[in-house]
């Protein structure tokens, strides 16, 4: 199982219902919710606030695929 983190942890991650944290990305794409497809594609993102985040269950990666 990998390993989860908090939000405040997070510098690129995403969390399993659907939200991206990338804060290398212009403040606009920060924080994200994203709808997550039957065939677990992601799509029509929407900007939310930090304090919109789940608080655990976060992974952390080195980038996101922003296609």
């Amino acid at each position: 199982m990998d390993q989860t983190f908090n939000v405040t942890e997070i510098e690129i991650g995403y969390h399993p219902d659907g939200y991206r944290i990338d804060k290398t990305a212009s403040p606009m794409n920060w924080y994200t919710k994203w709808q997550i497809t039957q065939d677990n594609n992601w799509c029509n993102p929407k900007a939310v606030s930090f304090h919109a985040l789940p608080e655990h269950g976060w992974f952390q990666i080195d980038e996101l695929d922003w296609r």
